[in-house]
C-alpha cells in the first residue's frame, strides 16, 4: 500500500535519495497490554507514528516503507493519518530480518531505488533528527553506520548457579541503537546472500559480508520499548523535556469611520473605527502573531488571509483562540502574554482590567498571566497623529522539546 502525501523535491546536488524502513510488524508478546506495542499511545501519538515523524523530520529522508504485519492495517492507518511526507507499507516476515527484507525488496522495486536506507525500530520513538544526520554522515565513508552509547555501567557474567562468574571489562563495548543506516545496495545484497541465517542486527548482517560499519554517537532517549515500565520511563522523560519559546507581535490599523474600536476582546466608545477586513482588533492580532511567531507557524495573514469573506468583520476572539489552540496541539502551554497599546485615544486606562480579563478568558489563562499596557508616541508619527493604533505583543510559551 503507498500512501502518498506532502512530496519533497531532490535537490540532486545534496546526494544519493535516502529512504527509511520503520519495522513495526512485531506482536510485543513482552510489553503486554490489549494491542502491539507500536500502536501503544505515548503522548497522544503510537509509538508508530512518534517514530515515522522522527524520520520525517529530517530533511534527507523522502520516503518511509512501514513493515507492518497482515493484520494491523487499519491500526498503521490510523496512525499515520494525516502526516506530511511520503510513507507506505509492506506486510512483514516470520522474522525482524524477514521483515526488513520485506522492506528492502520492496524499495529495491521502485524505479529509482535508493541510495541509502535507514533501518529503524519503530519501538524507538524518541529520535533526534541530529542522530540521523551523524548516521547518514557516516556514509560517506563507510557502507554501514550504526548509533550506538558506550557501555558506562560495571557488566557481571553471571554461572549457572545465578552467582557472578567473572567480571566483564567494559572498554570497547557499546549499546547499539537504530535507525542503523546502509548504503542500499550493500544491505540489500547482504540480506539477499544470507536468507537462512539469524543475525541480532542488520549491522551484524552486513559484517558477515565483511563490510565495514563504523559507530556514531547515539542518544540516551533512544530507549527501545519492550515492557510496560519502558513506556512510563518515556512518558516521565517526555514530562521533563520542555523548552521555553518566546514570539513578538506587531499590528497596526488605521481609523475609518465609526463609533467604536475593539481592542483586547473589548468594545471601547470612540469617535472613529478602526479599518480591517475583521474587527480590526489590533491588539488580539499582535497577541495571534506573537503566538505564531513563537511557534514558527508564520502569522495570522498566513492562517486568516484577510481576502476571504469568511473572515470579514469577524470576531478576533477566533482567531486568538486558533493560535492558542496550536500551541495545546503541540502540548505546549502558554506561560505569559504581555501586549502593549500606542495611541494618544482612547485612552486604555479605564478599560485596561477589562482588556485583561477578556484575554485571559479567550485564551484560558489566570488572570495574573496576562498584561495590557498603553502608551503614546508623544505626538509622532502616524498615532501622535491620531491616523490609528499599534500594538506590540509578546508570548512565551513552554513547549516539548521532542513535539
Amino acid at each position: 500500500m503507498r500512501r502518498r502525501m506532502a512530496k519533497r523535491t531532490l535537490n540532486p546536488a545534496a546526494g544519493p535519495r535516502t529512504a527509511a524502513i520503520v519495522v513495526a510488524a512485531g506482536r510485543g508478546s513482552r510489553f503486554g497490554g490489549d494491542g502491539p506495542k507500536q500502536y501503544a499511545n505515548l503522548a497522544g501519538r503510537t509509538l508508530l507514528r512518534w517514530s515515522v515523524e522522527a524520520i520525517l523530520a529530517h530533511p534527507a529522508v523522502e520516503l518511509v516503507c512501514c513493515v507492518i504485519h497482515p493484520d494491523d492495517q487499519a491500526a498503521f492507518e490510523e496512525a499515520i493519518a494525516g502526516l506530511q511526507g511520503d510513507v507506505t507499507s509492506v506486510p512483514g516476515g516470520a522474522t525482524r530480518q524477514a521483515s526488513v527484507r520485506n522492506g528492502l525488496e520492496s524499495l529495491a522495486a521502485l524505479p529509482a531505488p535508493p541510495g541509502r536506507v535507514l533501518i529503524h525500530d519503530a519501538a524507538r520513538p524518541l529520535l533526534l533528527p541530529s542522530v540521523v544526520g551523524r548516521v547518514l554522515a557516516a556514509l560517506e565513508t563507510a557502507p554501514g553506520a550504526i548509533p550506538a552509547m558506550a557501555v558506562v555501567d560495571t557488566l557481571k557474567r553471571s554461572g549457572p548457579d545465578g552467582r557472578i562468574a567473572e567480571t566483564v571489562p567494559r572498554v570497547g563495548l557499546w549499546r547499539a541503537q537504530t535507525p542503523q543506516g546502509f548504503r542500499f545496495a550493500d544491505i540489500l545484497a547482504a540480506h539477499r546472500a544470507l536468507p537462512q541465517q539469524e543475525f541480532t542486527d542488520d549491522a551484524d548482517l552486513l559484517q558477515a559480508m565483511g563490510q565495514q560499519v563504523a559507530l556514531v554517537e547515539g542518544d540516551e532517549a533512544l530507549l527501545k520499548v519492550t515492557t510496560a515500565s519502558d513506556l512510563v520511563r518515556l512518558e516521565t522523560l517526555l514530562a521533563g523535556a520542555r523548552e521555553p519559546r518566546t514570539g513578538f507581535g506587531y499590528d497596526v490599523h488605521a481609523f475609518g469611520p465609526g463609533d467604536h474600536v475593539t481592542l483586547g476582546g473589548v468594545r471601547i466608545p470612540h469617535g472613529k473605527g478602526l479599518a480591517g477586513h475583521s474587527d480590526a482588533d489590533v491588539g488580539l492580532h499582535a497577541l495571534c502573531d506573537a503566538i505564531y511567531g513563537a511557534l514558527a507557524e508564520g502569522d495570522i495573514g498566513h492562517h486568516f488571509p484577510p481576502g476571504e469573506a469568511a473572515w470579514r468583520g469577524a470576531d478576533s476572539a477566533l482567531f486568538l483562540r486558533h493560535a492558542v489552540g496550536r500551541v495545546a496541539e503541540r502540548r505546549g502551554t502558554v506561560l505569559h502574554l504581555d501586549l502593549t497599546l500606542v495611541c494618544e485615544r482612547p485612552k486604555i486606562g479605564p478599560h485596561r482590567d477589562a482588556m485583561r480579563a477578556r484575554i485571559a478568558e479567550i485564551a484560558v489563562l489566570p488572570l495574573d498571566r496576562v498584561a495590557v499596557k498603553a502608551t503614546t508616541s508623544e505626538r509622532l508619527g502616524f498615532t501622535g497623529r491620531e491616523e490609528g493604533i499599534a500594538a506590540h505583543a509578546v508570548a512565551t510559551l513552554s513547549l516539548p522539546v521532542l513535539s
